[in-house]
């Protein structure tokens, strides 16, 4: 998706992605249980989209919970998601109030009942809600997202009476439109939390363009301060899209 004129031009992201690190670190610090800090986490997960709101940002994406996830140790896993089958539907009326529109990114079919039924229930209680979307990762990798799409785009090409003109004329555009929640707008501003420098999976093919801001503020610490940070140095960013300096500025 090429970018509009008013989206280069916008210091203010349109969509962030942000990779909330640091919760176990947290909890280790303070003496206490990793899901005591996936709860604080949580807690300033709440914040952030009301930050973010405030701020003018239209999307927020929140890695939540990876398809690798699932290689933790079973009773932090087990906590995870009792904590979302618990926190989503005592969110639900803040939501509700600040106009959020909840969604969800990843293959949520594997989460036990109780968390899928809370977040289906917030989907569809929220659709219609406009003023920003909290797209929350759940059982999402960046990897699998793709691989997804090129099997949709496989399965296309074959029920094509030319299957090889249907593979050739596929471009960035088509093909994106075969990806999950495609009417997602790509990543503008990755942010990841607690002092690791990688996308770990992550919007893959959406953050192509991204600014990539690392900090080592544990996510329970994370503030709005933090966040302002984040848009302040992404408004000094140059985003080229693969044109020279001077193309972008005249």
């Amino acid at each position: 998706m090429s970018p509009s004129s008013e989206e280069t031009s916008s210091s203010l992201p349109l969509h962030v992605g942000i990779i909330m690190d640091g919760n176990g670190r947290w909890a280790k610090a303070q003496g206490k249980n990793r899901l005591e800090g996936h709860k604080k986490g949580a807690e300033v997960a709440r914040d952030v989209v009301h930050w973010s709101k405030n701020l003018g940002i239209k999307q927020v994406s929140l890695f939540a919970f990876s398809t690798e996830n699932w290689q933790r140790p079973k009773l932090e896993v087990r906590g995870l998601m009792s904590l979302l089958a618990i926190l989503i539907p005592k969110t639900l009326p803040e939501m509700m109030h600040l106009n959020v529109r909840f969604r969800t990114l990843g293959d949520i079919s594997p989460l036990p009942n109780s968390a899928k039924k809370s977040v289906k229930q917030a989907v569809e209680a929220t659709k219609n809600n406009s003023g920003i979307d909290l797209i929350l990762c759940l059982n999402y990798g960046g990897q699998q997202e793709i691989l997804s799409a090129a099997k949709n785009a496989l399965r296309h090409a074959l029920l094509q009476d030319n299957p090889e003109q249907a593979m050739e004329e596929l471009n960035p555009t088509t093909f994106r439109e075969l990806m999950w929640c495609d009417d997602i707008a790509p990543l503008d501003l990755l942010i990841r939390t607690g002092g690791e420098k990688r996308i770990s999976n992550f919007h893959l093919w959406d953050a192509a363009y991204a600014e990539l801001y690392f900090t080592d503020v544990l996510w329970p610490d994370y503030s709005q301060e933090h966040l302002e940070l984040a848009l302040e140095d992404f408004k000094a960013r140059e985003r080229r899209y693969g044109l020279t300096s001077e193309q972008v500025q005249s």
